[in-house]
């Protein structure tokens, strides 16, 4: 036992990882005669959650947690106080709604995450700040004994990705990366044909996505008043406050964001691994547009297959010796149109099978499975945005060694691999 538990934590741990294999058979739903007095899991046996990061998609995230009956939202935490007190006042108003009385003032709120991963009565954390924060914030989160939903892209690094790795096995948390494109049915539907071989052995995947990060010249602006621009920053450089960077822009910027490369990117990229079966592993060779005879940034893996960001495809294009599969969200088209119309069969490739991302993570809670989109996956699929982002950044080819993850006889490239923190802030996992 974690000697930093109290014994309501050890209590509801208890009752997360001992439930009967019974009641695991029916996914995080509970039977009629377990509901409280509002149709919900009594209080001792809902999963506590707070949220860190509530403004864009981290509202979206817990406007989505609030829907699931056996989660209660005891907190959320932001730096800015007009998003904390926004998502206070929903937490309390869709509670007291459901309330015979119709009072509920039960959400706490932080403008320090590591208060809120150190609370006693919260048994998961939903992380989805700028991804610059991703890491330091989940694993606090994780060493504090928390099961973790962290936004992608994963991290703001390759070696940050990997310390997030190491902390969810060194605690043994269930950690959801928030790709949820792998549980829409269209996207496994795919990587299913592909893996399956219905088009045949695979010879190019094209991405479409944005482009890169770059640097930021934005001038100083007043911070907003209550705002704490300094924690904002946190271990990025410091600059002033500008309106562009907060609260949804900062994407473009590289001291924060890997750019469309990480942002859609952690969603394309990721699909292509899924259906080339590289979910623990990735390409070894990435080469920049040259002006020349390199059109587009490439990809190699040590199967053959080659990668291209571009290329005119509607989301994912995967391309085989007998055939194409090219899917996005909503849009799934094969060539020949009737790869498509036969559903996967008994001896083809069947894949993890999730119908709701945050609803898979829940289940995981409860049976201590590892989740459809691990951080191992979430790990290796940024790991490929990021290594695109610095052979853009360095106009170079670079090879990988996807084993080491490091690149080879590389040491200006692997410098890259992690960023100085700035003031007080490391990664301890």
């Amino acid at each position: 036992m974690n000697p930093r538990q109290s014994s309501t934590e050890v209590s509801r741990r208890s009752f997360l990882k001992g439930a009967s294999a019974a009641a695991l058979s029916a996914p995080y739903f509970l039977t009629s005669s377990a509901l409280g007095a509002e149709g919900r899991p009594p209080a001792s046996e809902r999963i506590t959650m707070g949220f860190i990061g509530v403004g864009g998609m981290g509202g979206a995230n817990l406007s989505a947690f609030l829907g699931f009956g056996e989660v209660q939202v005891l907190a959320v935490c932001d730096v800015d106080p007009k998003f904390r007190e926004e998502k206070q006042r929903w937490v309390n108003e869709r509670y007291a709604d459901a309330k015979a009385g119709g009072t509920y003032k039960g959400c706490d709120t932080h403008d320090d995450f590591r208060e809120l991963a150190a609370r006693d009565d919260l048994d998961a954390i939903c992380v989805a700040t700028p991804d610059h924060w991703h890491a330091l914030a989940a694993v606090e989160a994780l060493r504090k004994g928390k099961d973790v939903y962290c936004e992608k892209p994963l991290s703001l690094t390759i070696h940050e990705a990997r310390a997030m790795v190491h902390a969810v096995r060194r605690y043994g948390r269930v950690f959801q990366t928030g790709s949820q494109q792998r549980s829409e049915s269209n996207f496994r539907f795919a990587c299913e044909m592909v893996q399956s071989g219905r088009i045949g052995k695979v010879q190019t995947v094209n991405v479409s996505v944005g482009g890169p990060s770059g640097d930021c010249y934005l001038p100083a602006e007043p911070v907003p008043e209550g705002m704490d621009w300094d924690r904002w920053l946190g271990p990025a450089p410091y600059r002033r406050f500008n309106s562009g960077l907060h609260p949804f822009n900062w994407r473009r910027y590289r001291d924060y964001s890997g750019g469309g490369m990480t942002d859609w990117g952690a969603h394309h990229f990721d699909i292509a691994q899924w259906g080339l079966g590289m979910d623990h592993s990735g390409p070894v060779e990435v080469i920049p547009p040259d002006g020349a005879d390199v059109k587009m940034l490439t990809y190699k893996y040590a199967s053959g297959v080659t990668m291209y960001h571009g290329g005119g495809a509607n989301g994912v294009l995967f391309t085989g010796a007998e055939g194409k599969v090219e899917v996005n969200r909503g849009y799934l088209q094969t060539w020949p149109k009737e790869l498509q119309e036969q559903p996967t069969g008994a001896g083809e490739v069947h894949l993890y099978d999730s119908r709701n991302h945050r609803g898979n993570f829940l289940e995981c809670i409860r049976t201590r499975r590892k989740p459809l989109c691990d951080v191992e996956i979430g790990c290796r699929s940024v790991s490929v945005c990021h290594m695109g982002n610095l052979a853009y950044w360095l106009n170079r080819p670079l090879r990988w060694d996807p084993e080491k993850e490091e690149f080879v006889g590389d040491a200006e490239a692997n410098r890259w691999l992690e960023r100085a923190y700035r003031g007080e802030w490391r990664l301890a996992a």
